[in-house]
């Protein structure tokens, strides 16, 4: 049996699959930016059902936010070790995932928009990345954090609209020594950005809002897409939530700087799922020719 694993900073998505088989599971997000190996294995050991088939996974392999240097691999790698501990691990970055995922035979350029952001270029054999993630406080570009950190500041600085504004406060009982402890003081501070994505979501008909997200995507293209040479020959496909939500305003930003508008996913665990069960049969008729 094999385990296929696609982690964001929120929500971790995960597949078993057998010759008989396939059963999904959920956990939360693991990202080795912000977690350590023992958060890893119990991340993994709160899902009772997924934990409990441990012993008869084969092989990992684990695409994650954050899984971008040996260094980082190896805390998601050990953790991982401390529950399957009769498996080959493959550790991997979400980038991976993404480009696997949307890959449809041809060059193209892959993205994620959730709970952060990225891009990178995939021939069908090579990913590259043109320029690094920087994560939430200085990157980010067009993510729920993003979003989230813009809402915020704007509350803050007394410029939303007078309805956001008393929603935000009133509804929701914000204000600045409740944002400045989860922004500043407490763990997963892009997680708690990320999350008022339902609440901008919700009052989307608002023109501050929709423009809001349009210029976030614009800033996510101007930074992410635009870095590559001749990226106006290839498509573009964008897989995460937010990318999701938003289709029509990703599509116009796109239009606005001639870009190709290729799939967008809402996750791609099941494109990692279709390749790698690919990869099992080819292996399986390797193995019969050589036998």
């Amino acid at each position: 049996m094999i385990l296929i694993a696609d982690s964001g900073s929120t929500k971790s998505d995960w597949v078993a699959i057998s010759q008989n088989s396939t059963i999904r599971y959920s956990t939360v997000g693991i990202n080795p930016y912000f977690h350590d190996e023992e958060f890893v294995f119990s991340a993994i050991k709160d899902n009772q059902s997924l934990y409990s088939i441990s012993s008869q996974i084969e092989e990992v392999y684990f695409y994650g936010a954050g899984c971008s240097s040996e260094k980082l691999n190896s805390i998601v790698l050990r953790g991982l070790q401390k529950v399957f501990t009769q498996a080959e691990i493959h550790v991997d970055h979400d980038l991976s995932a993404c480009a696997l995922a949307t890959y449809q035979g041809e060059p193209g350029i892959s993205c994620i928009i959730g709970t952060g952001s990225n891009s990178c270029f995939y021939d069908g054999t090579n990913i590259f990345e043109s320029i690094p993630a920087l994560g939430y406080i200085l990157g980010d570009e067009g993510s729920g954090a993003y979003f989230g950190k813009k809402l915020l500041a704007d509350f803050l600085y007394n410029k939303l609209p007078e309805n956001i504004h008393f929603s935000l406060e009133n509804d929701l009982g914000l204000d600045k020594e409740k944002i400045i402890s989860n922004v500043y003081m407490k763990p997963g501070a892009n997680v708690y950005l990320a999350s008022f994505m339902p609440f901008i979501f919700s009052h989307f008909d608002d023109k501050y809002i929709s423009n809001m997200i349009l210029e976030g995507f614009k800033t996510f293209i101007d930074t992410h897409v635009r870095c590559y040479q001749d990226y106006t020959k290839y498509k573009v496909h964008f897989i995460g939530s937010i990318a999701c939500l938003f289709q029509k305003e990703l599509d116009q930003a796109c239009q606005f700087y001639n870009v190709t508008l290729g799939q967008v996913i809402k996750k791609p665990i099941d494109g990692l799922a279709d390749y790698h069960m690919k990869m099992e049969l080819v292996k399986i008729e390797n193995n019969e020719r050589i036998n």
